[in-house]
């Protein structure tokens, strides 16, 4: 339902997280001279009277902003989105959003279309993963069909078996692509088949993941870019269906290769190796979607800028009562999982241990990532600290996946294999009375 007049335009971003690329979006509405909302919990309403639709808050176009690969209901959030879609002209509509949140289900739509991809195997049953997974060599880049920030990722030794599942998530295995040097890969970010920018991303001392929020250094690469991994960066976006994203992807001896699209990928690494920001460029795109016009030389003078503050649009909070997080016990059941399987197990909840610590054992028998790194833990009168390797870990708790960089320690003499620390506990409220065991739990 089109504004009447460029001058009525309002554009709404659909975004129920907190981020600050939404932010800057609706700050580039808003500096570009147009209307702007929010779409959030706080101020979405749709109400059916005698057949009649209202819509709260009043809108003309969507810039759908949905953070599919973390949502714990992520089915809830296609629905709202599809609800919107059917009644305003929308970027990244929701089918494309979904194929590109299911990473198998990308490569699956770029190899049907010829757009390169490492060869990669998802498979339903154990037997059938490990049955073939020689034929990737002696390592793989084993996934979580659905994962953002580098989590839920891991380079396995294919001398073991994997799993096909990692906690409720299914998992593929991938060709690990490796290179001389620091591991790295490239991020195109596309709005509109128009190319805002690349960076080269290189990974951490110690890890082989390239992500910016995991360390990662970035390096411009918008002119140095081929113009032939261009043009599979832009036909990448294209098979998809999305109107803007970033694309990752990597230089195989010389052929390029997509390995993700994110169509809600970050900005800030970009700015930071490019000094130009996306968030115009989409803001552009959605007015003209809706029937607007702006300047482009005012667009390319707001890209110099990466304004994520907070936006003039951000709704009200319409209850004085704050959101209480979950509730998690002294003791609590839990799912741990790695690249060979899943164990439920007893955990117990500590407040001052920095980050969660698994025993020696059951990090063996999950199959937790290779060692990332050695680290010292201080604890009681141990001065000098003693000496632990860290591995990546996901740890369910209820409904809701953690995946975190945990201590491997042998926890033989101790009552619980699993100690969770600040790191998943800061998501919750700890009741030191509630305890899912029968038994009473030892000092540590």
């Amino acid at each position: 339902m089109p504004a009447d007049s460029p001058a009525d335009l309002t554009v709404g971003v659909l975004g129920l997280h907190s981020s600050k690329e939404t932010k800057a979006i609706l700050n580039a509405i808003e500096a570009l001279g147009y209307g702007a909302e929010w779409l959030r919990r706080e101020n979405i309403a749709v109400s059916i009277t005698d057949g009649e639709l209202t819509i709260e808050p009043d809108i003309d176009v969507i810039a759908n902003r949905l953070l599919l690969s973390t949502s714990t209901h992520p089915a809830d959030e296609i629905g709202l989105a599809r609800l919107f879609e059917r009644l305003y002209p929308m970027l990244n509509a929701p089918d494309s959003v979904t194929t590109a949140m299911h990473k198998f289900a990308t490569a699956t739509a770029l190899a049907d279309a010829g757009v390169p991809v490492p060869d990669g195997l998802l498979a339903l049953s154990s037997d059938r993963l490990n049955s073939d997974r020689e034929r990737f060599g002696e390592q793989a880049v084993y996934k979580t069909a659905i994962g953002t920030h580098g989590g839920g990722a891991w380079v396995v030794d294919l001398a073991e078996p994997v799993n096909p599942r990692v906690g409720d998530r299914q998992a593929f295995l991938q060709q690990y692509v490796e290179r001389e040097g620091r591991p790295r890969d490239t991020r195109v970010y596309i709005v509109d088949g128009t190319h805002i920018g690349s960076m080269y991303r290189y990974a951490p001392d110690g890890e082989w993941r390239t992500n910016v929020s995991l360390g990662g250094e970035v390096e411009d690469a918008t002119d140095d870019l081929p113009q032939g991994a261009l043009d599979i960066a832009r036909r990448a976006v294209d098979v998809v269906g999305l109107d803007y994203a970033g694309v990752d992807l990597i230089d195989a001896d010389g052929e390029w290769q997509v390995l993700e699209i994110n169509p809600t990928a970050g900005f800030r690494g970009l700015f930071k190796a490019t000094g130009r920001s996306p968030a115009p460029y989409i803001a552009k795109l959605a007015i003209e979607r809706g029937g607007g016009s702006v300047d482009p030389d005012r667009v390319a003078e707001l890209a110099e800028t990466l304004d994520d503050s907070r936006p003039a649009c951000l709704p009200k909070q319409r209850s004085t009562t704050p959101t209480e997080p979950s509730v998690i016990g002294y003791i609590e059941e839990v799912v741990v999982s790695g690249t060979r399987g899943s164990q439920k197990v007893f955990a117990k909840s500590d407040t001052g241990a920095t980050r969660t610590s698994i025993d020696t054992h059951l990090a063996t028998e999950i199959g937790s990532g290779p060692i990332k790194d050695i680290i010292t833990v201080r604890s009681g009168s141990v001065k000098e600290g003693r000496s632990r390797p860290v591995v990546d870990i996901v740890v369910g708790v209820g409904g809701t996946q953690h995946t975190v960089t945990a201590s491997v320690e042998d926890r033989s003499h101790m009552e619980f294999p699993l100690l969770l620390g600040r790191d998943i506990l800061e998501h919750y409220h700890v009741d030191v009375t509630r305890r899912v065991d029968s038994a009473n739990d030892d000092e540590e």
